[in-house]
């Protein structure tokens, strides 16, 4: 879906299940910009998968808005060992809960 230049906000997609380089492409086509805190080569990743993001998807934010991202490791190191293991690939396997309030009491 192309936006046209004159809209001033866009909508963020969906980012979690992505790999890097499928993420930045799909921000860079929505009008919004990229930030991973916990990857400092963010620009040359590539097979990581993306486990959360803020803000949401579907939420409106201004064009050229930062949305953060986080990462899993792609690659397990499994390499041609057999048995693989079945299942979703790495970023599909979980996606991490919200943070709940860091002053909640605890009992």
């Amino acid at each position: 879906m192309r936006i046209t230049p004159k809209s001033f906000e866009v909508r963020v997609p969906r980012f979690v299940g992505l790999m890097a380089v499928d993420a930045r492409e799909a921000a860079e086509a929505s009008g919004v910009q990229l930030a991973a805190g916990d990857r400092a080569d963010f620009e040359l990743a590539v097979v990581d998968y993306v486990v959360r993001q803020y803000p949401p998807p579907g939420v409106e934010v201004p064009r050229g808005a930062v949305v953060t991202v986080w990462f899993e490791l792609g690659d397990e190191g499994g390499g041609v060992r057999e048995p693989r293991r079945g299942g979703p690939p790495p970023g599909l396997r979980r996606e991490l809960a919200e943070p709940g309030d860091p002053f909640a009491v605890r009992v």
